[in-house]
């Protein structure tokens, strides 16, 4: 009888120990539950949101730079050394204005011996000429004595020999004068080319050499300066792969620069280069921009951040794109793509296809199917303002309550 006394008793205790430990489990989930909420006190919800009307455009972004549209880089034709700049960054210059001047003594001697050359040939053929009358006048002499026998028939071949011979250093000595014309004006131009004149009208941007550098222009041409037409500028726009072919030509676009965010400069698109730039495995078109420069504001180099209208509504119907979550493809219509929504009733909801045109990342162009002042339901977290302050709370009071001692615990 006491042994199973002892086994009663000892299922007793058992059974009390399993009360507790699920009494504390079941405490201990309802604490973490608590503070998991206080500390997370946002939940979805549905919300009604009116519906607007406004203003609404679907763009693609990119970066580009700024720079003139037309511009010459000035250089040199001949090597030598740069003997006077006679302009600076930032000087306006006319067309044919003088700008640079190269040591011309070089060209200029090579003009001179060209001259002086020239000279001696025209001494040489008017001597030769002169030779070339004698000698056509001895051979018509023997061809009439030739018809008395007054000559013998080889003095007659020696008199037509030498009056072809004296034929030719003419024509020799004519030929040498016209390579030496030649080469004279070769000498002239480069003679010319020392003096450096602008070859359109603008402005002075940048300015690489210096006077006194000496310039080799038979490997390359030398850039000496560049002169640009600052009243028309060129945004060079780098577009990614993924939206160069949502762009055209002529199509609308506008930019801002890092200086001045808000204004907007309106501009259309020129050309969309079929080369592409690979930066760092990404494929960039570069597509170009006119627009004028009132005012000088724009400065070649700026930084801009480009947006190209791909479409634009005035006083359109819109709503938060949030709300375009269940698609119907198959009711699609030319008036656009169509979505299911819920919109608020007097009854309660009530669930309609409506149909979408210009769309962005946070609004969308309804076309058909709602009204300005209505209420469309959008899914939004909610904030619970007192959990936070009710989780506080608590903390704070276990923090401040007393301390009892209890003892040892047995």
């Amino acid at each position: 009888m006491k042994l199973k006394w002892n086994m009663n008793l000892v299922k007793a205790q058992r059974k009390k120990l399993i009360g507790v430990l699920a009494g504390a489990a079941i405490g201990a989930g309802g604490w973490y539950w608590y503070s998991a909420a206080a500390q997370d006190p946002q939940s979805a919800t549905l919300r009604p949101v009116a519906v607007t009307r406004g203003t609404i455009e679907e763009v693609v972004t990119a970066q580009g730079k700024l720079e003139p549209k037309q511009y010459v880089d000035v250089g040199t034709q001949v090597s030598g050394q740069l003997k006077k700049i006679y302009v600076d960054i930032g000087d306006a210059v006319k067309q044919g204005q003088l700008l640079a001047e190269i040591d011309p003594r070089v060209y200029q001697a090579q003009v001179e011996a060209g001259e002086a050359k020239l000279n001696s040939l025209r001494a040489q053929l008017n001597q030769q000429k002169a030779e070339a009358v004698l000698a056509d006048q001895n051979l018509q002499r023997n061809q009439n004595l030739i018809a008395v026998n007054a000559v013998s028939k080889q003095a007659l071949q020696e008199t037509e020999s030498q009056a072809a011979v004296a034929k030719a250093q003419v024509d020799s000595i004519a030929a040498q004068m016209q390579e030496t014309e030649s080469n004279l004006k070769a000498s002239r131009a480069n003679l010319g080319f020392t003096k450096i004149y602008a070859p359109v009208a603008g402005t002075v941007t940048t300015l690489p050499t210096k006077e006194g550098q000496t310039l080799n222009a038979n490997q390359s041409a030398p850039t000496i300066l560049q002169v640009a037409n600052l009243d028309l500028m060129t945004v060079r726009a780098q577009v990614a792969e993924a939206d160069v072919n949502r762009l055209k030509e002529n199509m609308p676009a506008y930019f801002t620069t890092l200086g001045n965010s808000e204004y907007r400069w309106q501009g259309t698109v020129r050309q969309i280069q079929p080369s592409p730039e690979i930066v760092n495995d990404v494929v960039l078109y570069d597509v170009l921009i006119d627009v004028k420069n009132d005012g000088r504001q724009l400065k070649t180099g700026m930084t801009t951040q480009v947006f190209f209208i791909l479409g634009k509504a005035d006083n359109a119907v819109i709503v938060p794109a949030e709300v375009l979550t269940r698609r119907v493809a198959k009711e699609d219509n030319e008036k656009g793509k169509a979505y299911r929504v819920s919109v608020a009733s007097e009854t309660g909801r009530e669930q309609r296809v409506i149909h979408v045109g210009l769309q962005t990342r946070t609004q969308a162009e309804v076309t058909d199917g709602l009204k300005e002042d209505e209420n469309i339901y959008v899914s939004r977290p909610r904030v619970n303002p007192s959990a936070n302050g009710n989780a506080q709370q608590s903390n704070n009071n276990r923090a401040n309550a007393p301390r009892v001692n209890r003892g040892p615990q047995l």
